[in-house]
């Protein structure tokens, strides 16, 4: 029998995340006697499902070597178009629903044709469609919220299963058919060469510049999804909603092992990410932290992640 391979161990990505996740977990289960509760466990089961899709939005960005800084800004078209064709529109949620995605789809196209035809690096790209879709999503909606969202339409955001959220089984179900994506399907590696070696994985026949826009099309429909889910959530479509969403969508990426030079992504990393987040967020709260230091919580733990992994990574080569 072999014995104990530390080496081995770290070199897993998802073992250090998940152990961190799982030590978070008991911290706050014996310092908090309001951690466990039923109603507590329900809300932080659905804080985590929402993130974990928003990180996903990012994590699909980061893996072909870019980024997406028009998340959150693709979360409020989502968001407002939802609600207007709702509320004002009287049209039924499903159809509200499908049109919210495309909107996401094809924003996120824009963002991944202006990429790769016109040669402009994600960061200005998606910046100035930040902007731009905030712009709109504020100038349409004059910055009121749309209210008028019927009951049935909330069964999905506020209801649960096995005494977890709806959003939670979602975001599961979602990070799954992802990781199969990724481990088992010929797209799912062709993003991953893309973004490892775009120069090599071009050599080798891949067209990098559709698996860039596939990508980003992809952020768009993740950041939709989240939206969508969101308004079902609150009952009420915010304008505001998505504001919050970019360092959240970055903390939780980076810190689940999606490497931000591409070519890496874990569907487990980022569920144990968005776990690791929201517990620290709903940790503060339990412990009366001081809330008002959380960015900096945030901050000090996307440091930390990359600090460390750096660190595996040395000494696992060894």
């Amino acid at each position: 029998m072999s014995g104990f391979d530390a080496k081995r161990l770290l070199r897993s990505k998802d073992a250090g995340i998940t152990l961190s996740a799982l030590t978070l977990f008991l911290f706050f289960s014996l310092t908090s006697d309001s951690f466990l509760t039923r109603y507590n466990l329900f809300n932080v089961s659905r804080m985590v499902g929402f993130f974990a899709l928003v990180a996903l939005s990012q994590g699909l960005a980061l893996v072909v070597g870019g980024m997406n800084l028009s998340v959150g800004a693709i979360g409020g078209l989502a968001t407002i178009t939802t609600g207007y064709l709702i509320a004002n529109l009287g049209l039924p949620g499903g159809a509200a629903v499908i049109a919210a995605v495309v909107v996401g789809l094809l924003v996120g196209a824009l963002n991944g044709l202006v990429i790769t035809r016109l040669k402009i690096n994600s960061f200005i790209t998606t910046l100035a469609t930040l902007f731009i879709f905030t712009g709109i999503v504020l100038g349409f909606s004059e910055g009121y919220a749309y209210t008028k969202i019927p009951k049935s339409f909330t069964l999905v955001g506020r209801g649960g299963l096995l005494f977890l959220s709806n959003l939670f089984w979602i975001a599961l179900a979602t990070l799954a058919a992802t990781h199969c994506l990724f481990s088992y399907t010929v797209f799912g590696r062709h993003l991953l060469a893309t973004g490892s070696n775009p120069e090599a994985a071009r050599l080798s026949g891949i067209n990098t510049r559709n698996m860039i826009v596939a990508a980003n099309v992809l952020s768009g429909f993740y950041a939709a999804l989240a939206a969508v889910l969101w308004v079902s959530r609150m009952g009420s479509a915010q304008p505001a909603t998505g504001k919050d969403w970019l360092i959240s969508s970055f903390a939780i990426a980076i810190v689940g092992g999606t490497g931000l030079s591409g070519g890496s992504i874990s569907s487990l990393g980022i569920l144990m990410g968005a776990i690791i987040i929201v517990f620290i967020k709903n940790g503060l709260v339990m412990l009366d932290a001081n809330v008002y230091f959380e960015q900096s919580f945030l901050g000090s733990i996307i440091l930390a992640a990359v600090v460390l992994n750096r660190a595996r990574e040395l000494w696992t080569k060894k």
